[in-house]
């Protein structure tokens, strides 16, 4: 199969690392994959250029002032699927999805799938944006969902049919074992990855570290990613003066889950996490929000509290660094599982074989 995949960005986030995954997976079996990017490139497009993977960047650019320049890129990205003739294009998030859609569907592209990531409900989609995924819904041969909360977000937000929707897991990159990362702390280390968007739940976890130290529970928060919210938390940290450190953008993810006793989720939209299955790999007791796609990875293998509770994240957080025995078994647990369930040989063969069944599907008609 020609497969090219259409995402926003290639910045370092797990909808990116996904695809980067996909792509080389793809290649590896013999298809022959592109990857098109809508705005701007990022460290996953070294990823993909050193495995020999094209990149095709469109100029798409962000705000309401630059509809014209769109306009020029979204032709610009028609002409080349009229001209290159992918079997399956797949898009990835709302903008991809809709660009995708529309572009697909105008230069007869037999298959075009959107690919769903998160929850809709709370990850501040636009209004008009959700406007444009319900209609291009009607021109997307097939959604796919990271989580069956997400499929069920989309069938109850955008009225789609089930039969339209199907869940792949994403998959498990195992990186390789490295030391344990050196923090400036002796304090037992709470470790959060992911980017610093509201959607993301940190300002519940800092409170809770708030409620922490009020008790006399002793530990360090370490922040990894970047994102608009990090002065908002910045500031939220010295009002409550509590222990944390914003380590921004980080390449050294398995060195600081090997430092890590606890890590800690907040999350509020997310639908297949990546960094919780990398902490999951990593045997790491977890407490993480029960939302989005939480459960499904999580449930008898980590702790669940309700989102936007502190107090419980708190609790939750105390328990695990106070019970060792419990917070182990757990680790164990969510790692057998991972290992079980989330491969990238696994995520990438139930890719392929929807993209198959639907071209022959097509070319049945």
């Amino acid at each position: 199969m020609k497969v090219a995949l259409l995402i926003g960005q290639l910045v370092q986030g797990g909808t990116e690392k996904q695809v980067a995954l996909l792509a080389q997976g793809l290649r590896e079996r013999g298809d022959e994959v592109h990857v098109l990017v809508m705005y701007e490139g990022g460290p996953w497009e070294t990823v993909l250029r050193r495995a020999r993977i094209p990149v095709v960047h469109f100029g798409f650019r962000r705000g309401p002032m630059s509809f014209p320049l769109n306009v020029r890129s979204f032709a610009s990205l028609v002409r080349w699927l009229r001209r290159v003739r992918p079997d399956v294009l797949n898009g990835y998030l709302i903008r991809g999805n809709v660009a995708g859609a529309w572009a697909g569907w105008l230069a007869r592209v037999p298959v075009v799938v959107a690919g769903e990531r998160a929850l809709a409900t709370l990850t501040g989609a636009a209004r008009g944006m959700m406007v444009l995924a319900r209609l291009s819904d009607r021109v997307t041969s097939l959604i796919i969902a990271n989580a069956r909360s997400v499929g069920e977000d989309v069938a109850l937000r955008r009225r789609v049919p089930p039969e339209k929707i199907a869940v792949v897991y994403n998959g498990l990159s195992l990186p390789p074992c490295e030391e344990a990362a050196q923090l400036d702390t002796t304090a037992p280390v709470l470790l959060t990855i992911a980017n610093l968007y509201p959607y993301k739940g940190h300002r519940y976890l800092l409170e809770s570290m708030a409620l922490l130290r009020e008790r006399g529970v002793k530990c360090m928060l370490a922040l990894v990613g970047e994102g608009p919210e990090r002065a908002a938390l910045e500031s939220q940290a010295r009002r409550l003066d509590i222990d944390v450190q914003f380590l921004g953008r980080r390449t050294d993810v398995s060195a600081l889950l090997a430092r890590a006793e606890v890590v800690v989720h907040p999350g509020l939209a997310d639908g297949l996490c990546n960094a919780i299955m990398e902490a999951m790999a990593a045997g790491k007791p977890i407490v993480a929000a029960d939302a989005g796609g939480n459960r499904e990875l999580l449930d008898g293998r980590g702790l669940l509290v309700p989102p936007r509770d502190p107090h419980q994240m708190a609790d939750a957080v105390e328990l695990l660094l106070t019970d060792r025995p419990r917070a182990e078994r757990l680790g164990a647990a969510a790692r057998r599982w991972s290992m079980a369930n989330l491969s990238v040989d696994t995520m990438v063969n139930a890719h392929a074989s929807i993209y198959a069944r639907l071209l022959e599907a097509r070319i049945d008609r």
